[in-house]
């Protein structure tokens, strides 16, 4: 099996991490590492990183000193479909799917779909009292809302902080797309009410959001126990 992993052209911790847990899948004989060029973000205001930083890695074009794995820049538009046989997001914007001439293209999305979708869907659900969790699914031409394969919630114990679930979170998104090859062939029927795609949270509701941890946590954990 030969995945292309789409990802950026600098330092993607993601991606460092995914390429590891890859070259541990015997199924996965060769990896080819479609890099993008990065476009740095504005810098912004935020009250809780919920993320790791992406920049403590080694440059993208480092990996392909590792056995199996291959580098490549990329524009987003080449047709890279005859080289791999499925395509993962490591890193990405908006794509236009036509350079996987109709190859499955994977993508984790860090919100349960179809009531998280967008922009910080870990804060938006905190904020919303909603269920915190990972969707992987596949890209169409809609944002977040491809066929999914699997949904898995990330589980809230009593003595969670802010920090402690986030790290969970991102570490489930992380095994999940490690294991894309177990559920590649999965199909799930969305469920729950479809929310409009959000956006940056705001520093404003973001304090809410922090503010009200404590009791979504006493929710969640109770309707994980029901």
């Amino acid at each position: 099996m030969k995945i292309g992993l789409i990802t950026y052209n600098c330092a993607h911790l993601k991606t460092e991490q995914l390429v590891h847990r890859y070259l541990q899948n015997e199924k996965i004989k060769v990896i080819n590492l479609y890099a993008l060029p990065f476009r740095p973000r504005k810098k912004r205001k935020i009250l809780f990183q919920h993320r790791p930083d992406m920049s403590q890695s080694v440059p993208t074009e480092s990996l392909s000193e590792l056995s199996k794995v291959n580098f490549q820049k990329w524009d987003g538009s080449e047709n890279i479909s005859e080289c791999n046989d499925v395509f993962v997001i490591g890193g990405a914007g908006i794509l236009d799917i036509a350079f996987a001439n109709g190859k499955p293209i994977v993508n984790a999305h860090p919100g349960i779909i179809p009531m998280t979708r967008g922009l910080d869907s870990f804060k938006w659900a905190i904020y919303n009292n909603d269920p915190v969790g990972n969707t992987i699914h596949l890209i169409d031409n809609e944002v977040d809302k491809g066929q999914i394969l699997q949904i898995k919630h990330t589980l809230v114990f009593t003595t969670d902080s802010l920090e402690t679930l986030a790290q969970r979170h991102y570490e489930n998104e992380i095994d999940m797309l490690a294991n894309v090859l177990d559920i590649i062939q999965c199909r799930i029927k969305p469920s729950g009410i479809e929310k409009p795609a959000t956006m940056r949270m705001s520093n404003e509701k973001e304090a809410k959001m922090i503010a009200s941890f404590d009791d979504w946590k006493l929710n969640i954990i109770n309707s994980q126990n029901s």
